[in-house]
């Protein structure tokens, strides 16, 4: 599955490995030529996969948007690529549901094509076969505006100044939502102020509403923002409610870089279901963050490894829409089952075997194709950490390192978006996914 256009988003980070040639490009081969080139095959790729974040300004640490650009930087994309790293998608393809929204990872034809192009040499060809340049979206724009324009809703966290330099921050004010209706969400972007990397390492917020006493409580979470998320698209017969006169309440984790930023201020976008919305035939949707230690604390000791796991059951019966795993610079991989022991089946839903803390991404199930969940079911979150040197994201494998909340600790859970059925609707559901010819996958079930 190829990328989404280049105005969606993407990003491309460093490491990698190599791969076997192939004899003739499939693109190549087509046309009757044995010679793959940069002007008419490679450029296409790089365009559709690397540019977006690969130009000046934005996130990639250079630019490739020329052939002398890329070739410069040839043997080093091919090892990325063939080792999965870029783009920085990590999500395995031959385990679980692979029906997912913004899928990012490159197709195996696109891998090879550019395998086999640096092992020619990378030979450029004929410039008068290049595409032409594609217009970007302004750097700092919202990145879902490619798909569902302006934000319907805009809140800002109050202005707070991160110095450049010192230990992780953390700054949590609470701020009038100005919403005035009641709606449905569509879906929900978290923007921080310095569009590439910045500070910030993570912003979460959540809904306040005043009790009865007047005393302002939590209403449920709005969204999750770490390193590299793009955003939450809500399914479209699920509704996660945006209340009138409300405050949201900010934890916005800094993490100086180096730069000071003034002023600073972390914006959430919110995108509204149509006004024709029917939410009495929707269902309640919300985001949980489900831990995968059981409430305690753990210790990694220095050259040590270590595996997590959570268990969460629900009384009724839900759908899941997402999973986000969240793990810092120890994290290397993170699964997520089901048991049902109505029927002593038990089966992996989701997978990243190869996880990197820099691209905290909510992989968004496609409608029709999220993992159906049975009352009684229970959801297996497992965790896996290495603080050895075989890391090659360890900072430092002599230390012990403990579950916290800065970014040199440990972090243990995993965000879910899950939609909450009665049992008429989940059979509904199961019925109608049995009618088509679909994979299991943890799809239909």
């Amino acid at each position: 599955m190829r990328r989404p256009t280049p105005s969606s988003v993407a990003a491309f980070v460093l490491a990698g490995m190599a791969l076997m040639s192939f004899p003739v490009a499939v693109a190549a081969q087509d046309e009757g030529r044995s010679e793959i080139t940069y002007s008419l095959e490679v450029s296409r790729i790089v365009q559709e996969n690397c540019q977006i974040c690969h130009q000046p300004g934005q996130i990639g640490p250079m630019s490739l948007l020329t052939y002398q650009q890329v070739r410069r930087y040839a043997r080093r994309i091919k090892d990325l690529v063939v080792t999965r790293e870029m783009p920085p998608y990590h999500y395995d393809t031959d385990v679980g549901v692979q029906e997912l929204q913004g899928d990012w990872r490159m197709s195996e034809e696109d891998i090879q094509t550019i395998a086999m192009w640096v092992d020619a040499g990378a030979p450029e060809g004929d410039p008068a076969d290049l595409p032409a340049p594609v217009e970007f979206p302004p750097i700092g724009q919202w990145r879902l505006a490619s798909q569902f324009g302006q934000p319907d809703h805009i809140i800002p966290s109050t202005p707070w100044t991160v110095p450049a330099n010192g230990q992780d921050l953390w700054w949590e004010p609470q701020v009038p939502t100005g919403i005035v209706e009641e709606r449905c969400i569509k879906a929900i972007e978290t923007k921080p102020s310095v569009p590439a990397r910045g500070s910030t390492h993570h912003a979460n917020s959540q809904f306040m509403t005043q009790d009865e006493s007047g005393e302002w409580v939590s209403y449920g979470r709005l969204s999750e923002y770490a390193y590299g998320k793009l955003g939450e698209v809500v399914p479209s017969d699920a509704c996660r409610v945006a209340p009138t006169d409300s405050r949201v309440s900010w934890s916005i984790h800094y993490y100086p870089d180096g730069n000071e930023v003034a002023d600073d201020q972390v914006e959430v976008g919110i995108w509204y279901h149509d006004e024709g919305f029917d939410r009495e035939a929707s269902y309640p949707q919300d985001l949980r963050s489900y831990s995968l230690q059981g409430g305690a604390g753990f210790d990694i000791p220095p050259h040590g490894k270590l595996m997590t796991q959570g268990f969460h059951s629900f009384d009724h019966p839900v759908r899941l829409d997402s999973w986000q795993p969240h793990m810092h610079l120890r994290g290397v991989a993170m699964a997520i089952e089901v048991f049902d022991p109505a029927t002593g089946r038990r089966e992996v839903l989701s997978q990243a075997s190869n996880w990197n803390a820099g691209w905290n991404l909510s992989h968004i199930y496609e409608e029709g194709h999220q993992p159906l969940i049975p009352a009684g079911a229970t959801l297996i979150l497992t965790g896996w950490y290495d603080n050895s040197a075989d890391n090659p994201r360890n900072p430092d494998p002599d230390q012990w390192v403990a579950a916290g909340q800065r970014t040199t600790d440990e972090m243990s859970h995993a965000w879910i978006a899950i939609t909450h059925l009665d049992e008429e609707g989940y059979q509904s559901m199961v019925a109608e996914r049995d009618a088509k010819p679909i994979a299991m996958n943890g799809a239909a079930r």
